[in-house]
């Protein structure tokens, strides 16, 4: 039955000191995606298997969140919202492009940012940038995992319509949310739905000012007298978020590991990550809803373009880099690095 999927009530804080402010899962997500990254690497060189010191970890640590704050930022205006290097208020922090709660970081901005802080770091400490970036590549992907987690968890970045809505299932999800971002803004498509919570008016909310957005917090709430009355009038959605939670999580570190188990030249490892995750991209984002205002072009969502052209670079990486002379680090069931 349709009213048999998930209605979406997660809070967007973990810990909320004011009705908007407190610690966001999302900055949880980067925290513990930055402390697994740091662990990682630091093993790696306690154990041998990479060149740096144990104590230079945190330091390209350091760098790599530059890379990714900076690179996923400016990477969201290029590919997504050019409009964000013009845009400029008189309310802080003035410029568009630094108001990160308008549409967000990109992940392919924040890769190649990292491969520019490391390239830089690099040459700077005598380390191989692209051993570098396979530290990263490893290491990141429990920082994607837990940034998809919290992607659903703020109710953003829905899924497509569950194809068939008359038998939805139980892990498909409906947003409350849809009622003040889809409904009201297109009330000649879902002005039966807008008519439908009318009797709430006087029930709940008695008719407020902002009785949609009542609707919502008061669904988000628990309140189950909202909740049973929206119910059914939602639209069930794919859980993409999950989706692309699970194949940049679990099942790219998975793929890498394996790439991993020996030594490898520097380079390959992260040239199987940008082939591995561009196609697991690829195929999770057919259940993703493309982004508002961007153009599909050869029948693929800007994500999916983009991921095209992640693999065709991993691709080349790989072919390169497993031609020239240099050492060969990691290995995970290795405890020393060897020569080419």
């Amino acid at each position: 039955m349709l009213a048999d999927a998930y209605i979406h009530q997660l809070s967007p804080f973990a810990i909320q000191l004011t009705e908007s402010f407190g610690l966001r899962w999302y900055g949880l997500a980067y925290i513990a995606g930055f402390i697994v990254g740091w662990w990682f690497i630091r093993w790696m060189a306690k154990t041998d298997r990479s060149p740096l010191a144990p104590d230079q970890a945190g330091d390209l640590l350091f760098a790599g969140v530059l890379g990714v704050l900076f690179g996923g930022r400016i990477g969201y205006a290029v590919f997504y919202d050019p409009h964000l290097f013009t845009g400029f208020s008189s309310a802080f922090p003035w410029w568009d492009l630094l108001a990160i709660n308008r549409g967000g970081m990109a992940s392919h901005g924040g890769i190649i940012g990292v491969l520019f802080a490391f390239i830089i770091w690099g040459r700077k400490h005598k380390v191989p940038a692209m051993h570098l970036a396979d530290l990263a590549s490893v290491g990141g992907t429990v920082g994607l995992f837990f940034g998809r987690v919290a992607n659903f968890i703020n109710g953003e970045l829905w899924g497509k319509k569950f194809p068939n809505q008359t038998e939805a299932p139980w892990w498909s999800v409906k947003y409350p949310a849809e009622i003040t971002e889809v409904w009201v803004n297109n009330t000649d498509q879902y002005g039966d739905k807008l008519v439908a919570l009318e009797p709430l008016k006087t029930t709940i909310v008695s008719g407020s000012d902002a009785f949609y957005q009542q609707i919502v917090i008061e669904a988000y709430a628990g309140n189950t007298v909202v909740i049973e009355t929206i119910a059914s009038q939602l639209t069930a959605w794919y859980p993409s978020q999950l989706f692309q939670a699970i194949s940049d999580g679990p099942l790219l570190l998975g793929a890498l590991v394996l790439v991993w188990l020996v030594p490898r030249k520097p380079g390959i490892v992260s040239g199987s990550f940008l082939v591995v995750y561009g196609i697991l991209r690829i195929l999770t984002e057919v259940f993703r809803q493309p982004d508002e205002g961007v153009s599909i072009i050869f029948g693929l969502a800007r994500g999916q373009l983009l991921s095209v052209c992640m693999v065709l670079v991993g691709a080349v990486m790989i072919l390169i880099c497993a031609k020239n002379g240099s050492k060969k680090y990691g290995g995970i069931i290795r405890t020393k690095q060897a020569s080419a």
